[in-house]
């Protein structure tokens, strides 16, 4: 599994791809004491604001794409890779993924939740209610999604009832 979110933190660290690109398009108030991105103050800059987060996509996109590419080529090229799950929040509202090399990915499952659900579990995980509007609010729809997806996972029930449903995807993408 290819974590697209964590490549897209590791293109905005310190000498990644995409640093000073999103440095200069956002100027030094983004900075942390260290000098470098600070995702807290880059999140409050763009999330609620389209244009802002168009600007942040329109650097860090292609560098991710760019660094999806490097590591999809590494692992093909080690022959014994057949399904390779790329991990990204963004699918609809974007081109992550869609790798001119053709490597991109070639099914999608959209796992969601109902924003009654969505809502708790992001203030759960530090967000305030604003805030957690604000990002949902920048997201695809669940149709938007849905009209994309080759399967759709709910996740509204325990972990376990989700395990069971991926791996019931699963089965049917490995015919296993």
């Amino acid at each position: 599994m290819l974590d697209v979110d964590a490549i897209g933190r590791q293109v905005l660290a310190p000498g990644g791809r995409a640093e000073q690109g999103v440095i200069d398009a956002f100027g030094p108030g983004i900075l942390g004491e260290d000098g470098h991105i600070d995702r807290g103050k880059v999140a409050a800059e763009v999330f609620g604001r389209p244009d802002r987060l168009a600007a942040l996509e329109a650097v860090s996109h292609p560098a991710i794409n760019a660094e999806l590419d490097v590591q999809l080529r590494g692992l093909a090229d080690g022959g014994e890779v057949q399904v390779v799950v790329l991990d990204m929040a963004v699918l609809t509202e974007s081109r992550l993924g869609q790798l001119e090399s053709g490597r991109g990915y070639t099914q999608v499952v959209v796992v969601e939740a109902p924003e009654a659900v969505r809502l708790p579990r992001l203030i759960e995980r530090g967000l305030t209610e604003e805030q957690a509007q604000a990002r949902m609010a920048s997201q695809a729809t669940d149709a938007q999604r849905r009209a994309i997806a080759d399967h759709v996972i709910v996740n509204d029930g325990t972990p376990k009832e989700l395990a069971a449903a991926v791996d019931q995807v699963w089965a049917e993408l490995t015919g296993g």
